[in-house]
């Protein structure tokens, strides 16, 4: 029969080798990937769309017009990582943006005007974006895109309004 091992403090260097120690732990966890908002989408619903160009200081004709427009957008998002490409288009006007995670961009509030936006993760499956106007003052805006199941929750946010869109895979 074998001699039980010895005592730790007793084994040459290169016993660890031969005799493990009964518990190793594993390997770290790797960082959770990046929730996938690529694909083309389509908006099932929205709320406050009117209440937020209001508040942006859109005229009641514009406003007309941009809600009639924006009633049945086409998004399409690329994602690699935390590298966006996203196009919104409309009948009246199309937008596009490129921008990574934790880099600021430029980019257009919801009423057109230049802003200086920067977009990070909330939790694992939320982007949040403050964007901070180029010139001049206006209220503060902001918005969020959230993965809930097989939905896109879109947020818009001017001062305390918040506009609400819910979009489902093409």
């Amino acid at each position: 029969s074998r001699a039980p091992p010895r005592p730790a403090w007793r084994r040459p260097r290169y016993a660890s080798l031969l005799f493990p120690p009964p518990h190793r732990p594993g390997p770290a966890s790797p960082p959770p990937a990046a929730p996938h908002f690529g694909g083309t989408w389509k908006m099932k619903s929205s709320e406050n769309f009117d209440e937020l160009l209001k508040v942006l200081g859109v005229n009641a004709m514009l406003r007309k017009v941009a809600v009639a427009a924006a009633s049945k957008p086409h998004v399409e998002i690329r994602q690699d990582g935390d590298r966006f490409y996203i196009k919104t288009s409309t009948t009246v006007r199309t937008t596009e943006i490129s921008f990574k995670v934790g880099e600021s961009f430029d980019e257009e509030t919801v009423d057109g005007r230049k802003c200086r936006s920067l977009a990070t993760w909330e939790n694992e499956n939320k982007l949040y974006c403050k964007q901070t106007l180029l010139d001049g003052q206006g209220p503060k805006t902001y918005w969020t895109r959230e993965l809930a199941g097989d939905e896109l929750i879109l947020t818009f946010g001017a001062d305390d309004v918040v506009c609400t869109r819910i979009y489902t895979r093409e």
